[in-house]
């Protein structure tokens, strides 16, 4: 399918798609594995386990009533050591389960596949196996499948951009598993009654494209499409708008446009899920980076340390100046290689000083390339300047919770300016002062 609608904004940056060509390896059952509880956007979850259990692969050991939450399964065999707050990705202390593992990986007693007969059943299966989107975020993937009755879906946009520099997980998904896609796919599209779907690849990836497009033929609901490689591509709003022509209204989400957003790895494993019932245990992640030995896409246990991924990657060439959970435009710095993969870690980077450090700021010389970065047609550098200044109260006017904190602005500011920081502080703060006027 051809290109008919270009996002405006955006900015060229290098690919450097290092393991593009680096089949998954897997890696060794680690010691032991840290699981927190908070591993999706939503209600945490309670732990099941204490100290002294034991556990297997695939049971579950965490779970919240709240419907926007998931239930947390441990990713090895192995004897519970500890059940109490640590290090989480996002620098903060949250309750996690330590597993130290017994080499076994003896799989729990109760898996089997879903009996899915309709729609409801298709959700209590996507839920019960602890699905998040594997994108990004991690949304709770039965809530995104289920939107409110008033909302009409009638496309579903499988997202298989992957447009952040370096990481290749999905690539890679696309290429050794494309007929677990397309079956994801089509469970999505049968059990919620879409008519139709579009899967979205940017051009730099003409093989997974192909495949998955040869594929998609003997279903008419399914086509394949053929993105630029820009980033932010692989962002909801812009693939929404870039593959239907659809805008998004400022504070509605893409049901409301009738649309529903999977990454490629999430509709994968729904067919896996739904054919073996062994829930979302383990990762693909991409190890990269100026200073690692060895760049490898690498499956893995949830729960496993920054380190243990590190030393099975080779460690390092040198001593890491900035270690990255995401890619360099989105991603979370990490304090300490301690911390865990998590489910919707799709790469871990390691730079050196050259590359990791931040830049000093120099003055806006309002120049206005921020502005025509932005994908969502914001001002960065006002709102910049309101946060800088505490006009807290000013900020709704320029739409600040409408950025989706790409980095397109930062990347193109000459001067340097550190926008995307100081509109998460914004954010947040514009975000207090509505809770406290309501």
């Amino acid at each position: 399918m051809s290109l008919r609608w270009v996002f405006r904004g955006g900015v060229s940056a290098p690919h450097r798609k290092n393991t593009f060509e680096s089949e998954t390896s897997v890696i060794n059952i680690p010691e032991k594995v840290i699981i927190p509880m908070v591993q999706h956007i939503g209600a945490p979850c309670t732990p099941l386990v204490k100290q002294g259990d034991t556990v297997k692969v695939g049971q579950k050991i965490g779970d919240s009533e709240a419907y926007v939450s998931v239930p947390i399964h441990s990713s090895v065999s192995g004897t519970v050591t500890r059940v109490e707050p640590m290090l989480y990705a996002s620098g903060k202390l949250v309750m996690s389960v330590e597993i130290k593992t017994d080499g076994n990986q003896e799989i729990y007693e109760g898996i089997s596949a879903p009996e899915v007969k309709n729609k409801d059943d298709f959700l209590k299966a996507v839920r019960n196996s602890g699905l998040v989107g594997l994108g990004g975020a991690g949304f709770p993937t039965h809530v995104k499948l289920n939107p409110p009755k008033d909302k009409e879906i009638d496309c579903l946009i499988i997202n298989g951009a992957e447009c952040e520099p370096y990481i290749t997980s999905d690539y890679r998904e696309m290429v050794e598993n494309p007929s677990r896609v397309i079956k994801g796919v089509k469970l999505v599209l049968d059990y919620l009654n879409i008519p139709k779907a579009i899967i979205g690849i940017e051009d730099n990836k003409p093989k997974a494209i192909q495949m998955l497009a040869d594929l998609a033929k003997s279903d008419k609901r399914i086509s394949v499409q053929r993105l630029r490689s820009i980033y932010p591509q692989g962002a909801e709003k812009t693939l929404i708008y870039t593959v239907t022509g659809r805008k998004i209204p400022s504070g509605k989400l893409p049901a409301d446009v009738g649309c529903i957003v999977l990454n490629v790895n999430t509709v994968s494993f729904i067919a896996s899920y739904i054919e073996n019932g062994m829930p979302l245990i383990q990762r693909r992640v991409t190890v990269d980076g100026p200073v690692v030995s060895q760049p490898k896409n690498v499956l893995v246990p949830i729960g496993t340390s920054l380190q243990d991924l590190f030393d099975f990657c080779g460690g390092f060439k040198s001593t890491p100046y900035k270690v990255l959970m995401g890619g360099p435009m989105m991603g979370i710095a990490q304090y300490s290689l301690e911390t865990s993969v998590i489910k919707n870690t799709n790469a871990i980077l390691a730079f050196d000083k050259k590359e990791g450090d931040l830049p000093a700021e120099w003055a806006c010389i309002r120049c206005g390339k921020c502005v025509e970065a932005c994908p969502m047609n914001l001002m960065p550098l006002e709102i910049n300047r309101l946060v800088m200044a505490n006009k807290t109260g000013e900020l709704e006017r320029y739409h600040i919770l409408d950025c989706i904190e790409c980095g397109s602005c930062s990347y193109s500011c000459p001067s340097k300016r550190h926008l995307v920081q100081s509109i998460r502080i914004g954010k947040d703060a514009v975000r207090r002062v509505k809770v406290n006027r309501n």
